[in-house]
């Protein structure tokens, strides 16, 4: 019985190495990053490069187990996950409000030391951001609230409550 239960598993195994999810790679620069309407300086391209983009951006760097299911699969919807909370790829197309609450949110992980995910961290050991480059990040994201907050209404800052 154990021998069929594994000769089952095994087939099963090779079998779902054939359904791999899309790729999140986009070729080419991005129209919409957020570089195209905030400055972004070099010490926050690092940060971004290195602990931020795979999950965060239209192009994520993909490890070698990435060829290997189920894990392929958990590595997707991570990234799904995480471009669907913050894509700097596609910041420029956020409203106002969105762009100022998705910094706010960015400014909240960092300090609470929610990101990047311990799960990622574990394998990408260069990730793990020290107490400098958070507050570099969390810097950033204030100058580009308070630009914001300089530049455009009160009331065009908030997010529309949801019905």
């Amino acid at each position: 019985m154990i021998k069929k239960i594994l000769i089952v598993f095994i087939v099963a195994f090779v079998i779902i190495q054939f359904f791999r999810p899309k790729k999140n790679i986009a070729a080419g620069e991005q129209p919409n990053h957020i570089s195209k309407l905030y400055n972004v300086p070099d010490s926050v391209k690092t940060i971004f490069t290195k602990a931020c983009n795979d999950c965060h951006s239209n192009n994520t760097n993909y490890p070698w187990y990435n060829n290997i299911q189920p894990v392929a699969w958990w590595l997707n919807k991570h990234v799904i996950d995480g471009k669907r909370h913050f894509n700097v790829d596609e910041f420029s197309t956020y409203s106002i409000a969105k762009q100022y609450k998705k910094m706010k949110e960015c400014i909240d992980e960092l300090k609470e030391g929610e990101m990047p995910l311990t799960s990622y961290t574990l394998i990408h050991r260069d990730a793990i951001l020290n107490n400098a480059e958070k507050q570099t990040l969390i810097n950033w994201c204030t100058s580009i609230r308070d630009s914001l907050k300089a530049k455009y209404p009160a009331d065009s800052l908030v997010m529309p409550k949801r019905k």
